[in-house]
């Protein structure tokens, strides 16, 4: 009876074994190759110019495998990806956004210092066009005469005439045709009768034409019943 007992403790322990084995749940599937799917998301980004976004994922796949020469490639697209940027809004006029690009290219081709040089002296010879226009347009600003009635950096002025007092009028035309050719202001006569447009318009246009017999005088007449006479002066916009 022991092998025969022997035998069925052996039969029962494997069969229980067996169960064990068949219950167990299958392996879970492998999770998908992160890398691979980071490669694809930062060629992703590389093809829709989102180059801060591709330049964190290349930094961080860098990062874990420091080694890896298959990366070398996608910092030379990024980098050239970046130069491209920097001409596109150079030629646009953004000097700034320009320079910003052309720091990112550099930084992620230290080592080609050539590929860069062609723009960044665009980028210098911009900058230096920048500063002579800025240069010349406060040493014109410079040149011209203090304004005497108007606020030049105002969209217009408003001079109220007195017409009560002959001489303080002829010191106050003279005063308004000196900044009308000094800073190529339009002028707009508004006064309360029809008959005071005329001799103020010519009162005006003696002492402009004086001052400047080539002037453009760019004069409009309003008839205003409610306000008393005056002259509303607006410089030429820069």
């Amino acid at each position: 009876m022991k092998p025969f007992a022997s035998r069925y403790l052996l039969l029962v322990a494997f069969s229980l074994l067996l169960g064990a084995c068949q219950s167990t749940p299958p392996a879970a599937t492998e999770a998908p190759d992160a890398r691979a799917t980071a490669i694809a998301q930062l060629e992703q980004n590389l093809a829709s110019s989102e180059l801060a976004t591709a330049e964190d994922q290349l930094a961080t796949l860098q990062a874990q495998s420091p080694d890896d020469p298959s990366l070398v490639q996608y910092q030379r697209q990024l980098a050239e990806a970046y130069l491209r940027r920097s001409q596109i809004v150079l030629q646009k006029g953004d000097v700034n956004a320009a320079a910003t690009a052309l720091s990112r290219a550099r930084a992620l081709m230290p080592k080609a210092p050539a590929l860069t040089g062609g723009v960044n002296n665009a980028i210098v010879n911009a900058r230096k066009a920048e500063l002579d226009r800025a240069e010349a347009a406060l040493m014109a600003a410079e040149a011209k005469p203090k304004a005497k009635v108007i606020d030049p950096t105002a969209e217009s002025t408003t001079v109220a005439l007195n017409l009560t007092d002959m001489s303080k009028l002829r010191r106050q035309l003279d005063a308004i045709a000196a900044d009308v050719v000094n800073y190529e202001c339009a002028v707009s006569i508004q006064a309360p009768r029809t008959q005071d447009y005329p001799w103020l318009a010519t009162l005006l246009t003696k002492r402009v034409k004086k001052l400047d017999s080539g002037f453009d005088l760019k004069l409009e007449k309003q008839i205003l019943r409610n306000i008393p006479a005056q002259m509303v002066l607006s410089p030429r916009k820069p």
